[in-house]
Formats: C-alpha cells, sequence, structure tokens
C-alpha cells in the first residue's frame, strides 16, 4: 500500500471512531474536544484528529469555535427537533413528488439498491457501531430521493439539513428499522409508479411517524402526561 493510500485509510479510521465518541455520547454534547488527547487515546498523530474534526464538522457534529478549538455539538432540543421537521416536511414531500416526475431508471435502480441493502442491515441498537451502517443508508435513501428530483438546490438543502445523524445520535429508536424499512419501499413505490401525489404523500407520512420516533425525551414525557 502506497503512502496516500495508508493515509487515506488511517484518516478514515479515526474519522470513524471520533464520530462512534460523539454519537454514542463518549464525548459529551456541548463538551470541549482535545485533539492532542484524542491523538494519544487513539495512538495517532494530531494531523489525522484534526481532519477528522473538519470532517465532523461539515457533519454538523462539532463546532469550531475561533481560538478555543472543536467542541461537540449539543443534542437538539425541542424547539430545533420542531425546526428541523418542519423543513423537512416542506422539502421532501415536494422532492418526492418531483422524484416521481424525474427520476430516470438508474436513480430508480440506486434507491432499490439503498432499500435492498437496509434490508441487509437491520439492526438499530444503542450503540454507534451497531446501527452505523443503517443511519448513512437510511441518509442516503433521502438523499438520493432528492437528487432525483432533477432539482440541484432542493437535493443540497436536504442534504445540508444533517437530520439523521442528529437524530440517531439524539436517539436510535431501537427496532425502528423494519418502519422505516417499509415507510421507504412505500415512497419508492409510489416514484416506480409515477405517482407525485401517492410519492409526496408517502414521504409526509414517512416524517410524521419519523418525528414521533425520535422525538426529545423532553417531547415524549410531555406527551406522556
Amino acid at each position: 500500500m502506497v503512502d496516500g493510500q495508508r493515509h487515506e485509510v488511517l484518516a478514515d479510521r479515526v474519522y470513524e471512531a471520533v464520530k462512534a465518541m460523539v454519537m454514542d455520547h463518549e464525548i459529551a454534547p456541548g463538551a470541549r474536544v482535545s485533539i492532542d488527547g484524542l491523538a494519544r487515546d487513539l495512538e495517532v498523530s494530531p494531523t489525522p484528529v484534526r481532519e477528522a474534526l473538519a470532517r465532523l464538522e461539515s457533519d454538523g457534529l462539532v463546532v469550531k469555535r475561533p481560538n478555543a478549538g472543536y467542541r461537540a455539538t449539543d443534542l437538539l432540543d425541542s424547539d430545533a427537533f420542531t425546526d428541523l421537521f418542519e423543513m423537512r416536511l416542506l422539502l421532501e414531500p415536494r422532492a418526492a413528488a418531483l422524484a416521481a416526475e424525474h427520476a430516470r431508471d438508474e436513480d430508480l435502480r440506486r434507491l432499490q439498491a439503498i432499500v435492498d441493502e437496509m434490508r441487509e442491515h437491520p439492526d438499530t441498537g444503542q450503540q454507534y457501531t451497531v446501527y452505523q451502517r443503517f443511519a448513512v443508508l437510511d441518509q442516503e435513501f433521502h438523499d438520493a430521493l432528492a437528487e432525483a428530483a432533477g432539482r440541484p438546490l432542493m437535493a443540497e438543502a436536504v442534504s445540508r439539513l444533517h437530520a439523521h445523524l442528529h437524530m440517531f445520535r439524539l436517539n436510535s429508536a431501537p427496532g425502528a428499522a423494519g418502519t422505516t424499512i417499509a415507510e421507504h419501499e412505500r415512497i419508492l413505490h409510489a416514484v416506480t409508479r409515477r405517482n407525485p401525489e401517492k410519492a409526496a404523500e408517502a414521504m409526509a407520512e414517512h416524517l410524521r411517524s419519523s418525528r414521533v420516533r425520535h422525538r426529545p425525551a423532553t417531547q415524549r414525557r410531555g406527551a406522556d402526561r
């Protein structure tokens, strides 16, 4: 393996390791992230740690403060959670409807491949190492659907929400994988049938269901009263 490949493999390994720490709250929400401390714990130089944190900043999982280094982002509170789903309900049903009109055959094949692979990774347990692949595929499905709509700005807006990682970090919703897959299949069925109304409806139902599954503990307590 050449030096460039070794560096890439190391960078990916460090990125996934630090990401798991953030997702599993080993690095607590809002806590300062020590580059030197992580380098010691992972037995690497600070360089791949800095690269990992830059990637995690683009994921929305850490933030860089001027002259103060990185810290883990706070968990979504009730207001932010509500805002997130209001945005998703505005964007994603429309994206699904447009995908039903404009998706190419290769788009449909890509979406079907994602759903098929989700069936092979049905575990959404408490640890990031368990639900990691499922979370990635969940994000890929929504991103691919938005891209199939043929509206680049809309697709970018959907992708930039980074909704899935934040929600899994808030609550990994154990046991919800089967429901999520079934909802994705209904969306894909409507898109494949070229039915914009049904596609939008299926996406809206999926988002409302997801909102219930992942809502913050403060909202769950309020609903139980």
